[in-house]
This record gives structure tokens, C-alpha cells and sequence, in this order.
């Protein structure tokens, strides 16, 4: 039951983020409130102990102290900023925590370097009919909740709690 919980909760909240920020340019506040309140209740019948979750709070943390400086400085939304925090309490502070935020970085990157180029290109991609969410050329920011996504995506199966759920498994 609990090993459902970790393989399903934060994949589904990081999809629903990322089509929310690619159609709205909004992520909503209870997706990362869901993200952080699973990791709460999932993190000690899962097996981890104080010691490590206080670890996973200490990561969000310190994530949380970087977004909200970006965020201050006008670098990074608001949404992004809370979905980063929440996620990073899934991942930790260890080596799946980098795998994460490079995963996000590079990720984020390309799809920062995507959107422009759409945007260079907006006359031909709206004359070719493809269904492109308008708000992509219209907004002056990079819905990055998309690249946050994919990249928990990517960074997810060496999370100290999908090895909990894998080893229960075996």
C-alpha cells in the first residue's frame, strides 16, 4: 500500500503542475501542499527514521532558501518556487537531491531555449495550426514547471524513498 503511495504521489503532482504551468502559467498552491504534506505521512511508514526525515526537511530547506532569493530578485515565480521546495523534501540531502536539480536545470534549459524559438517563430507556428498553448507566446515567462517536472521525473528512481519502495518490493 505505502510502496503505491511513493510511486504514484509525486509523479501525478509533478504532471499535473506541469500541464497546469504549460496551459496556465500557474501551478497551484495545493500541489505542492499535497507534495509536502505525502512526503510527511509517507516518509515514516515507509521506514525512514527522525534522523533522515529531518535530512529530506533540512534539503527543502535549503532549496527553499534559494527559490525564495531568486524569487525576491524576480528570477523565479512564486509556483516555481514552492514546487521546487516541495518536491526537494522527496529527494533529500544527498546525491539524488543534485541528480534532481540538474536534471531541472538542464531540462529547464532547453525548454527555456525551445520557447524562444517558438516565440521567433510564432507567425509560422500559428499559420501550421499546430495546437500550441498561446499563453507560450503571449507570457512573458517560461512555464517552469514543465522542466521541474520532467526533471523529478528523471531524477525520481534513485530517491531514498522509490529504493525504500523498490527494496520492499524484493
Amino acid at each position: 500500500m505505502i510502496e503505491a503511495a511513493i510511486f504514484v504521489i509525486l509523479p501525478l503532482c509533478l504532471a499535473v503542475a506541469a500541464f497546469s504551468d504549460l496551459f496556465t502559467m500557474t501551478i497551484p498552491n495545493r500541489v505542492s501542499v499535497i507534495l509536502f504534506g505525502a512526503f510527511l505521512l509517507v516518509a515514516p511508514l515507509a521506514g525512514l527514521g527522525a534522523t533522515m526525515i529531518g535530512m529530506h526537511l533540512l534539503a527543502s530547506l535549503i532549496v527553499f532558501s534559494a527559490c525564495f532569493t531568486l524569487f525576491a530578485l524576480n528570477v523565479m515565480g512564486g509556483g516555481d518556487a514552492k514546487l521546487l521546495t516541495a518536491s526537494a523534501v522527496w529527494f533529500g540531502l544527498n546525491s539524488s537531491l543534485m541528480t534532481f536539480v540538474l536534471y531541472v536545470s538542464i531540462v529547464g534549459g532547453l525548454l527555456t531555449l525551445l520557447i524562444l524559438m517558438m516565440r521567433k517563430q510564432e507567425n509560422a507556428i500559428l499559420a501550421s495550426g499546430l495546437p500550441v498553448p498561446s499563453l507560450l507566446f503571449t507570457a512573458k515567462k517560461i512555464p517552469y514547471g514543465i522542466a521541474i517536472g520532467l526533471g523529478g521525473f528523471l531524477a525520481y528512481p534513485s530517491s531514498p524513498l522509490m529504493q525504500a519502495a523498490l527494496a520492499q518490493l524484493h
